[in-house]
């Protein structure tokens, strides 16, 4: 079991730094350089740089926070101490960081439906609204299942 564990968590996390080393550049490069583009290239749309800058950085600051969170998870994993209240705790931060990019996304989603002429960019703020739904809630049903895994392996050990 732990051979498969290492199979696993060790490329894993290569990904993780390298996603999250990606979603920096990003956050500080790539995103405020597209929407500075953006205003100049069609200044009726420039009031909205900074907004969609925020948005964008907080969003992306979001799947961040997921990723700590999820690192965090693989080291208690590898320790085999994931079916504790600490675990708990990040699986919380997950849960959270979800939800407060669904909100967002939400907002954003219904801004842009607003003030759309055409349907294509609402209908890809659709998709991704209801991709993070899924998401979240699979994170709220994972979070229950360990919190149940939880409670049975605290019960087996005061058995034992």
């Amino acid at each position: 079991m732990i051979g498969v564990h290492r199979a696993v968590v060790v490329p894993l996390r290569v990904f993780l730094v390298v996603l999250f080393g990606v979603l920096v550049v990003f956050q500080t490069l790539s995103l405020p350089g597209q929407f500075a583009h953006m205003a100049r290239e069609n200044p009726n749309d420039a009031p909205l740089r900074w907004p969609a800058t925020v948005i964008a950085i907080f969003l992306v600051l979001c799947v961040q926070v997921v990723i700590v969170a999820t690192w965090q998870l693989l080291s208690m994993v590898q320790k085999d101490r994931i079916f504790t209240e600490d675990a708990m705790r990040w699986v919380n931060a997950i849960v959270l960081a979800i939800a407060a990019g669904w909100a967002v996304l939400v907002g954003v989603f219904v801004f842009v439906g607003v003030n759309a002429d055409d349907p294509g960019m609402p209908m890809v703020l659709l998709l991704m609204t209801t991709g993070v739904t899924v998401l979240g809630l699979l994170m709220v049903v994972m979070r229950e299942l360990l919190r149940s895994a939880t409670t049975l392996r605290t019960d087996m050990d005061s058995v034992i």
